[in-house]
C-alpha cells in the first residue's frame, strides 16, 4: 500500500493495486457506520481494486455501479498488513494469510468470515446484516460459522462458483474435500446464488435431499470498445514485441490449468493449416509448460506464443478486438468471465462444447468437440470464412452480452437480493 498526501484533513489517501483510496482508520479512529443500511460482507475475493480473476471483477463492479443507498459493502481483501480503507464507497479490510499452500485459500474464508462476525458482534446495532460467501471451500466450517450468523439475525448466502472437485491439478484427496466442502456449504446455506444455469440445475438436483434455496443471478461483462486506437502506442508496442498483425492471431485468456484444454487448443492448431499465430495470455506454470513441451513439442512450431500476462485493462481488451479470433477450452466451471468479456469484444469465438459454453454464447460462437481433429479443422474452417459472417457472429456476441449479461441489470439484481428482508420488514 502507497501512502499519498492528504487529500483532506484526517483524511489520508493510499495506492492498493495502482488505484487511490481512503484510508478509514488512523490511530485507533474508526469511521462511523450507519445502523439503517443493509450490512453486506464479501468473503472469497482476493479484493478490490481488482487486478485480475472474475470474483474480483464482480466485486469491483458491484461496489463501483452500486445505486442503493441503503446498502454497505464491506469486502475481504487478501494482504500481509493491517488497515482498512474504503474504495467505491465499500469498507475494505486485510486479513493476514500465511503461505501454507493449497489450504491458503480455505485460511482465509475462514479468517475472514471470523472477521466479519467479531465486528458484527462488537456492533450490535448492526441488524440483519448478510455474509456472501464466494465459492464452497470452508464447508467443513459452515455449520459452526452458521450457527454464530444466526445468533446475530444474519443470513448465510454461498455462490457455488464451479466445480472445484473437478478439477485435475488437485489429487484424489483434495478432491474428495473439495466435494465435501460443496456438499455441506450447499446443507448450510440459507441461499445460493448462481451464475449458471447449468450450475443452479446441477445444485438442485445432486443436493435435493437438502431442499436447496437457489437463485440465477449471472456474472457480467461489457460491449464497450477499448480506449485504446489501433495506432495507440501501447497496443503497437505489444504487437511489435511480440511480432504480431492485428487480425493476424488466434488468442487465448485464462488460467494455465488443465481443465481449460490447453493441451488440446495448442495440438489442435498446430495440427491445423492456418497460417496465423496463436497466442496465449497467461501466467504459465513451469512445470505444466515442460510438460505440454514434452507431449506436444510446440516449441518447434512458430505460430505459438506465449506471451505472459497482461494487467492493463484496456490493453487487454484492445488485443480481443484485434484478435481474429478466441479459443475458449473451460471444461469446469459456471459462467466463465474470461468468455463473456470474448464475446464481448471479439467478433469470432471458438468454443469447446460444453454446456456451461452453450448456455452463454448460444449461437454467436462456433463450438468444437473435444475429441482429436475437430477443433483443427473448425480452425481451418473459420481461416475461410468471409468478413461478413464474422460481422454478424460478433453481432449477435455482443447483442448476448447486452441482452444477458449487462453489469447495470445484474447490479440491480443484486441489490434487489439484499434489500429484500429490509422491505420486508
Amino acid at each position: 500500500m502507497k501512502c499519498l498526501s492528504p487529500k483532506r484533513e484526517n483524511t489520508i489517501i493510499e495506492e492498493v493495486n495502482g488505484k487511490q483510496v481512503r484510508v478509514l482508520e488512523q490511530h485507533g479512529r474508526h469511521l462511523k457506520y450507519s445502523t439503517e443500511k443493509r450490512h453486506i460482507f464479501i468473503i472469497g475475493s482476493k479484493g478490490i481494486p481488482a487486478q485480475y480473476g472474475g470474483f474480483e471483477t464482480f466485486v469491483e463492479k458491484l461496489t463501483e455501479r452500486r445505486v442503493s443507498d441503503r446498502i454497505r459493502y464491506h469486502v475481504a481483501c487478501m494482504g500481509r498488513n493491517d488497515g482498512r480503507y474504503e474504495y467505491n464507497g465499500a469498507k475494505c479490510f486485510y486479513v493476514n494469510v500465511p503461505q501454507i499452500g493449497a489450504a491458503k485459500a480455505v485460511y482465509y474464508d475462514i479468517a475472514a468470515l471470523g472477521h466479519c462476525i467479531s465486528y458484527c458482534r462488537a456492533r450490535p446495532a448492526i441488524k440483519r446484516p448478510v455474509f456472501y460467501v464466494l465459492a464452497c471451500r470452508i464447508g467443513p466450517f459452515a455449520r459452526h460459522f452458521k450457527k454464530k450468523i444466526e445468533r446475530l439475525g444474519g443470513v448465510l448466502y454461498v455462490n457455488p462458483d464451479g466445480h472445484e472437485w473437478k478439477r485435475k491439478k488437485w489429487n484424489a484427496a483434495i478432491r474428495r474435500y473439495w466435494k465435501l466442502s460443496e456438499r455441506l456449504m450447499v446443507k448450510h446455506a440459507d441461499l445460493l446464488v448462481c451464475d449458471s444455469k447449468n450450475i443452479e440445475a446441477y445444485i438442485r438436483k445432486e443436493y435435493a435431499s437438502y431442499h436447496p434455496k437457489t437463485i440465477y443471478i449471472a456474472y457480467g461483462s461489457d460491449t464497450e470498445p477499448s480506449v485504446l486506437r489501433d495506432n495507440d502506442r501501447r497496443y503497437v508496442g505489444w504487437l511489435e514485441e511480440n511480432s504480431l498483425d492485428k487480425k493476424g492471431y488466434y488468442l487465448i485468456v485464462g488460467r494455465f490449468v488443465p481443465e481449460n484444454s490447453f493441451e488440446t487448443m495448442i495440438r489442435e492448431f498446430m495440427g491445423s493449416s492456418s497460417r496465423k499465430k496463436l497466442v496465449i495470455v497467461t501466467t504459465a506454470n513451469d512445470s505444466f509448460l515442460e510438460i505440454l513441451e514434452t507431449k506436444l513439442r510446440f516449441r518447434s512450431d512458430g505460430r505459438i506464443r506465449f506471451v505472459g500476462t497482461v494487467y492493463d485493462q484496456e490493453l487487454l481488451k484492445k488485443i480481443r478486438e484485434g484478435a481474429y479470433g478466441y479459443l475458449h477450452g473451460h471444461t469446469v466451471g459456471g459462467t466463465n468471465p474470461s468468455l463473456l468479456e470474448a464475446l464481448g469484444s471479439t467478433e469470432l469465438n471458438l468454443l469447446v462444447n460444453v454446456g456451461f459454453n452453450r448456455e452463454v454464447a448460444g449461437e454467436a460462437a462456433l463450438y468444437w468437440e473435444d475429441q482429436k481433429g475437430s477443433l483443427a479443422e473448425l480452425i481451418d474452417r473459420a481461416d475461410r470464412l468471409e468478413a461478413r459472417t464474422i460481422s454478424s457472429l460478433g453481432k449477435k456476441a455482443k447483442e448476448r452480452i447486452r441482452m444477458a449479461y449487462s453489469w447495470g441489470d445484474i447490479v440491480e439484481r443484486y441489490e434487489r437480493l439484499f434489500e429484500e428482508r429490509l422491505s420486508a420488514e
